[in-house]
């Protein structure tokens, strides 16, 4: 397992700022989607959707750094391991909560604001976390990790594409509607081609090596999972908010991960080979967590604001 520290993606500058363009129209499709009115529920419901977003950037990087201490993976494995729980959720996570029984007002505001903060929050968090494990020592002396450069790739990729799709969603209502579902489809496609696209040049590497990462992407996932559904109860939140919050800290957008570490670590074998199963893992996973938890009803009348 070690040679996944040594082994690096083959990527070169065309196919890298494709992948950048990918992801920003990936980001649009998803900022079409987003109106002011989504934000309502951080007023109406400020205590859910709180431990939400408490779920998706404190507890799951915090326990994802405590888990890595625990089964002591390779380097290059534990960083894209942190980087993954460095991002926000990935859109996905709206439908799956709608599926699921579970509170979908909160997911969409949830999804919203998480996507937004993590321009910010995804590099500090990968920047504190990623560092902490590197000066423990690691075989990867060469990595350097700056929030700076990581932000400013961030604000490209993520922040512009959101800003701008709200924005046309706010003064151009009635020309988005009619072209939204095309929009949402052609990005999920778009997201696809991303997967595939990102490991094309290199899916024999992938094939090689995914067996000694599948296991640490389950126990990763279920992690999430529970992290979320924990804080949830822990807090007394009603059955529909925790199947929401949930999903959402599950379902994370491990398409900005492989953007970052392509754009900043070279392809590195683990970090890339981590995000990319991730990012089909979790859908099926989250498939599955839906269909599981729509067959849990609620059963209390007390609601938690």
């Amino acid at each position: 397992m070690e040679i996944l520290d040594e082994i690096r993606l083959n990527f070169n500058r065309d196919s890298l700022l494709l992948l950048n363009i990918c992801m920003g129209l990936v980001m649009f499709g998803v900022a079409i989607e987003l109106s002011l009115s989504d934000f309502k529920n951080v007023w109406q419901k400020p205590k859910s959707l709180i431990i939400g977003l408490m779920a998706q950037f404190l507890a799951l990087p915090l326990l994802t750094y405590l888990l890595i201490l625990f089964i002591d993976p390779i380097p290059s494995v534990a960083l894209g391991m942190l980087l993954v729980a460095s991002c926000s959720g990935g859109n996905l996570s709206n439908l799956l909560s709608v599926m699921a029984g579970g509170n979908g007002a909160l997911s969409v505001s949830l999804t919203s604001i998480a996507t937004l903060a993590a321009v910010i929050a995804t590099p500090a968090n990968f920047t504190f976390w990623g560092n902490l494990y590197l000066s423990g020592g690691t075989s990867l002396p060469q990595i350097n990790i700056s929030f700076m450069d990581m932000l400013e790739t961030i604000l490209l990729i993520v922040g512009i594409p959101l800003l701008l799709g709200m924005l046309l969603n706010h003064y151009f209502t009635k020309v988005i509607a009619t072209i939204r579902k095309p929009i949402r489809v052609l990005s999920m496609l778009i997201f696809i081609a991303f997967i595939v696209g990102a490991f094309a040049a290199n899916f024999a590497i992938f094939l090689e090596y995914i067996h000694f990462i599948v296991l640490i992407v389950l126990l990763h996932n279920t992690l999430a999972y529970g992290a979320g559904y924990g804080l949830g109860q822990l807090f007394g939140l009603s059955l529909p908010d925790k199947k929401a919050i949930t999903i959402e800290t599950g379902i994370q957008n491990s398409g900005i991960a492989l953007v970052l570490i392509f754009n900043f670590f070279d392809g590195l074998g683990g970090m890339a080979i981590i995000a990319g199963w991730w990012g089909i893992w979790d859908m099926i996973s989250g498939l599955v967590l839906a269909w599981g938890l729509s067959r849990v009803k609620h059963t209390s009348k007390k609601v938690m604001a």
